[in-house]
């Protein structure tokens, strides 16, 4: 081989690329390491509504190791996502300092429980509800069910629409009984689902009944329980409680004896709930509730 000039040449020329190739290395490693490259900005750009600089400093900044060439964008792009509020984010290199940003915000729709959110495309997500725009419905149910109750709540608004009011609440029970609360103060009971048409005929069945029910006992309705196979029943503040002997009396009384004032029965505190329609199991009588 020592004899062989052009296997020597060969070989010189390996070693002379080597030695270039890792004096190239070293001094880029050198340029890279300087405070030239240090990352001095961050360019924040998208969907900022409830960003501050004070938030990305608090929840970013410590977690961006290295300067223009050596940050991890992947790390970098994690921290930016584990900002409340942030749905998305996406980070590039911006020559010679700087990391931009686009952001993208969780859009809300109401409140979950007592410190998440719910987004309009049904995603949980954790972030001061105070910051919210506005006055938000509040949801709840099981884990796992936001999407199904996100659903129903537009449900809900197409239904009661005719009434003028809106949810404001929607529960979903353990059980997974459906309970809506509307903003004209109408609480309503839905119960479980038995198919799929079971909730949309209950609320059809109390909608169309509305004005023939709140002529005959008032517009101040404050519950209504629509578990029944066929018809439901209602309770107003309007809704009178008397006593049942008293009520059994001869209306022709002695006109000169003093009225006296009808006694509550006890236990029965509440307001009587009058069932309209015809339910397939007759409510409990309730004491000293006029029918």
């Amino acid at each position: 081989m020592w004899h062989n000039v052009r296997q020597l040449n060969m070989i010189a020329s390996a070693l002379y690329a080597l030695v270039v190739l890792a004096v190239l290395g070293t001094g880029a490693r050198w340029m890279s390491e300087r405070p030239t490259f240090a990352l001095h900005a961050i360019q924040i750009d998208g969907d900022t509504s409830h960003i501050n600089a004070l938030t990305v400093r608090q929840t970013v900044v410590d977690h961006l190791k290295g300067n223009f060439f050596t940050v991890n964008l992947e790390t970098a792009r994690a921290a930016f996502e584990s900002m409340p509020w942030v749905r998305h984010a996406s980070v590039r290199r911006v020559w010679p300092d700087t990391l931009a940003v686009d952001l993208d915000e969780y859009k809300p729709l109401g409140t979950w429980g007592d410190d998440r959110m719910v987004s309009v495309d049904g995603e949980l997500f954790t972030a001061n509800q105070a910051e919210a725009d506005g006055e938000l419905p509040a949801f709840d149910g099981p884990e796992g069910s936001e999407q199904d109750v996100v659903a129903r709540y537009h449900d809900f608004a197409t239904w009661f629409a005719p009434l003028h009011a809106k949810p404001v609440e929607v529960t979903l029970s353990p059980r997974y009984a459906w309970t809506v609360k509307l903003s004209n103060g109408l609480q309503v009971e839905f119960g479980r689902e038995r198919n799929a048409q079971t909730l949309a005929s209950r609320a059809q069945r109390f909608v169309s009944s509305w004005d023939q029910t709140t002529q005959r006992w008032g517009k101040d309705i404050e519950y209504a329980d629509l578990r029944y196979p066929n018809g439901f029943a209602v309770r107003s503040a309007s809704m009178q409680i008397a006593d049942d002997d008293a009520a059994a009396k001869p209306a022709a009384a002695k006109a000169a004896a003093p009225a006296k004032p009808a006694a509550k029965p006890p236990g029965n505190t509440g307001n009587p709930v009058k069932t309209i329609g015809k339910p397939a199991h007759a409510a409990p009588k309730q004491q000293g509730v006029r029918q």
